[in-house]
């Protein structure tokens, strides 16, 4: 009922304007007003829809109330009845400029709801040249090539957006670079994936998926100095992603058989940033070469200074492995079952715009579509 209150208001405009018309050409109102009428006492919306719009001719009068009958209709999914009623409109000669671009929009936001994205392109595509709408037309084509993945297209279409709107896009534009850069590393075109790399990088400098990309290519080549290079770099970009580092420069220094580099290394992220990633890290290696008391001393000197849970469960395994008995053993599985339901389920990913959270990292924010959103939880929680 809410709905069809909703629905009465362009129809009541609509009918009396009517009402006037009717009464200025024949003194009477025409039956249909009344079969439309009694539609809608009778709760019968869609009936007394399609009465009241082939009552109301579209006219340069009329076309504000056909316009919100068709947004009615689309926001309540009735898609067709949307498209229909603004195909008439365009088809008017007597509309003016802006009101045919508005139509044009409109018929084009219809399509995309619809999911026939190729046609809703073309009615976008037609307004990229209008004043008015020249802005919104280009967001709705961005968006349509994010979502059909034509990166190509995606990537001339931000650029015409950042000339118009003289808004700055090269976050975007080198995430464009970077999924052309992923399709071909996974087609093994690696040449056209460093091709892709390399614009990334220079529209973006800062972009820490492109060194994170750039480095797995590397890798995927053979070229670990090349690979270590682009891994460290994530340093300067931005701290806050370092974890996603940790491993592959293992793998890379591993592999050119240079191990206390990478110690090295991890002692110097240790001294500048406060992340418990590297003191896992050096945990781990500490137990490999000393044993799990020298690994716990270490553990618990530097969970002083940076807490977490996930080094707190790693120290209990420390701790646990020296076969503790009676109470003390009692009360490590305690803590140990208390850590394991804390970071059970745990997100990992925070979005720093609309707050969404997530285990796995995505560059595009799944919920509000931001790129490079997305971040590692920090603090106590931080894995």
């Amino acid at each position: 009922m809410i709905d069809l209150l909703w629905l009465l208001l362009p129809v009541a405009a609509a009918s009396g304007w009517v009402t006037a018309r009717l009464k200025k050409r024949q003194k009477s109102l025409s039956p249909d007003y009344f079969k439309g009428l009694n539609y809608l006492l009778n709760e019968e919306a869609d009936k007394a829809i399609d009465v009241f719009i082939k009552l109301i001719d579209v006219d340069s009068e009329t076309v504000e109330t056909h316009l919100a009958l068709a947004v009615f209709f689309r926001r309540h999914g009735e898609i067709n009845r949307a498209i229909r009623i603004h195909h008439n409109i365009i088809t008017m000669s007597s509309l003016s400029l802006e009101q045919r671009h508005i139509a044009l929009f409109e018929l084009g936001l219809d399509y995309r709801q619809a999911g026939l994205l190729d046609r809703a392109e073309n009615f976008f595509q037609e307004l990229i040249y209008s004043e008015t709408h020249k802005v919104l037309a280009l967001r709705q084509l961005l968006e349509i090539h994010q979502q059909v993945q034509d990166w190509d297209n995606a990537i001339s279409t931000a650029q015409k957006l950042a000339r118009a709107n003289n808004e700055p896009m090269d976050i975007e534009i080198a995430h464009y670079y970077c999924e052309q850069a992923e399709k071909f590393r996974q087609e093994g075109k690696f040449d056209a994936a460093q091709q892709a790399i390399e614009w990334a990088l220079k529209i973006d400098p800062n972009s820490v998926r492109t060194s994170l990309l750039e480095g797995q290519v590397a890798l995927d080549t053979d070229d670990i100095k090349g690979a270590i290079v682009a891994f460290e770099r994530v340093e300067q970009q931005d701290a806050d992603y370092l974890s996603q580092v940790i491993e592959p420069l293992q793998i890379c220094y591993h592999k050119i058989g240079q191990p206390e580099t990478f110690t090295r290394y991890l002692y110097h992220l240790l001294d500048h940033h406060s992340s418990i990633k590297p003191v896992l890290k050096l945990a781990d290696l500490i137990k490999q070469a000393e044993g799990d008391k020298k690994a716990a001393d270490f553990l618990i000197t530097n969970l002083k200074k940076c807490p977490s849970i996930r080094g707190v469960d790693y120290l209990l395994d420390l701790i646990s492995s020296n076969k503790p008995e009676g109470f003390e053993q009692d009360f490590i599985l305690l803590l140990k079952n208390l850590t394991k339901q804390l970071l059970k389920d745990k997100y990992v990913y925070q979005c720093n715009a609309c707050g969404f959270t997530v285990r796995k990292l995505y560059w595009q924010c799944p919920s509000c579509k931001r790129w490079s959103s997305l971040k590692p939880i920090g603090g106590i929680e931080a894995e």
